[in-house]
């Protein structure tokens, strides 16, 4: 863990920081109307935020529906990687998911992204199937995994 970095729960008045985290990260970014919908309206979501100083450098949300955890998002900002915090972010929204009940926990990524599909194998997450071009960027395919918290 980078104890320079705090994880907490999200704000509305951390949305700007967090469009620019997936600005950096996405070529398709969700807007930050998605966001504040998300965190204001969604009764299912929760969303944490790695904070380093007063800058939010990555974030991870989560929907939690009955005993099913499905994670929407997860970005780090790439000047901010490889310093474990996607890994503290994905064990946060895990054992907070676990604590609210949910039994099982999902997710998509790109079939390509090596690094994703070896952090989420780390915790447990199996392969479960493919999205055929989940993807609106590029058409790639996505590899949906799964663990059983």
């Amino acid at each position: 863990m980078d104890h320079s970095v705090r994880i907490r729960f999200m704000k509305v008045e951390d949305l700007d920081q967090v469009q620019e985290v997936e600005a950096s990260c996405f070529q398709k970014p969700w807007t930050r109307e998605a966001f504040f919908n998300e965190v204001t309206k969604n009764q299912f979501a929760y969303y944490l935020v790695a904070e380093e100083g007063d800058s939010v450098v990555a974030y991870c949300g989560v929907w939690i529906i009955m005993d099913d955890a499905h994670i929407t998002n997860i970005a780090v900002h790439p000047d901010m990687r490889r310093r474990g915090i996607g890994e503290d972010l994905l064990r946060g929204v895990m054992d907070m998911a676990k604590t609210l009940g949910a039994q099982k926990m999902s997710l998509e990524v790109r079939v390509s992204n090596d690094n994703a599909k070896a952090l989420y194998r780390k915790y447990g997450f199996q392969d479960g199937g493919i999205r055929k071009q989940y993807y609106t960027d590029n058409q790639e395919d996505a590899l949906v995994m799964w663990v059983r918290l």
